[in-house]
């Protein structure tokens, strides 16, 4: 899985930052994406990356401030335009279906596509086929979620090489034998499937937030993910301000990060008043409390280390 940033800006775009998007790339899954949030620009910034309209099954929405949804109507419009008819699911705070409603029966936007709509609450769960996702309120003045997406269990993987001592060669078998059948073999002899497969594994697990000032829940909806994506409006020692528009500051992220025991720990949401020559200063500060921090820029992707050895579905 791959996180993608295609806005990583906060407030409105500059030449070096978009806003708000990201994307989570899942090629293990069908090469399912899953977009979260949806500034402005956001179909623009797809141009020129690997990500494409009709893979995007899921839209989460973190909350409805412009930057955040203002590249919704354009987007939802693009995706049939180019012939894509799969359902898309968005997912987002009370009042983001009439946003999008309203967005296109004044434009006359027909969608060639179904869309579902979840309009979230705080303590809300869904259940995706191979994912479970939590939803927390945070703080930032207007209800605004994380979302905390767990991968399943998966199943361990294969010893091929004893299957093979015993003749058994890749082939449709080998799906019965993960599934833990028993299997008769032309010999007579029967063997149990699960004999022959490792451990199930840990699936995934990581936390996208929306905009929020320092809060104890960040904490608790973090606790224990593999990555952690965080807003870092301002620079430490900028905690005041912060505190008063309801964002954070990149130490605050860390902080999250620290006590909530992530293993890796991504800047996002980075102020305009930033300009590039700081971007590093920024990422020190927050590595001096917890040093396996990184700074997202437009355009970057993050690869997610692989938890598992075999991933068969």
């Amino acid at each position: 899985m791959k996180l993608y940033f295609l806005g990583t800006g906060a407030g409105i775009p500059s030449r070096d930052r978009n806003v708000s998007s990201l994307a989570l790339m899942m090629p293990e899954y069908h090469g399912e994406t899953w977009l979260f949030d949806c500034g402005e620009a956001t179909q623009h910034q797809i141009l020129s990356s690997p990500i494409k309209l009709s893979k995007i099954s899921k839209i989460f929405i973190t909350h409805l401030h412009g930057d955040h949804i203002f590249g919704l109507p354009g987007l939802l419009g693009s995706r049939s335009f180019q012939g894509c008819e799969a359902p898309l699911t968005v997912i987002g705070p009370q009042g983001l279906r009439s946003f999008i409603e309203v967005s296109l029966e004044v434009s006359k936007t027909y969608l060639k596509y179904p869309i579902e709509f979840i309009e979230v609450e705080d303590r809300m769960s869904l259940t995706e086929e191979n994912f479970s996702i939590q939803i927390r309120l945070l703080e930032h003045g207007i209800p605004s979620y994380g979302y905390r997406i767990e991968e399943k269990e998966i199943s361990g993987s294969l010893d091929v090489k004893r299957l093979k001592a015993l003749g058994i060669q890749p082939g449709p078998l080998y799906q019965e034998i993960k599934q833990g059948k028993l299997i008769q073999l032309p010999n007579g002899q029967t063997i149990n499937g699960s004999d022959y497969v490792g451990p199930p594994k840990p699936g995934i697990r990581l936390a996208i937030l929306g905009d929020t000032k320092f809060t104890p829940v960040s904490i608790e909806l973090a606790a224990d993910v593999d990555v952690l994506v965080h807003e870092a409006t301002y620079r430490s020692g900028q905690e005041e301000r912060a505190t008063k528009y309801f964002h954070s500051t990149c130490l605050q992220a860390a902080q999250v990060a620290m006590e909530s025991h992530v293993q890796q720990l991504i800047l996002n949401h980075i102020s305009s008043r930033h300009l590039p020559g700081e971007w590093n200063q920024i990422l020190v500060e927050a590595q001096q409390l917890f040093s396996n921090t990184h700074l997202s820029t437009d355009g970057w992707s993050y690869e997610i280390p692989i938890k598992s050895g075999d991933n068969t579905k």
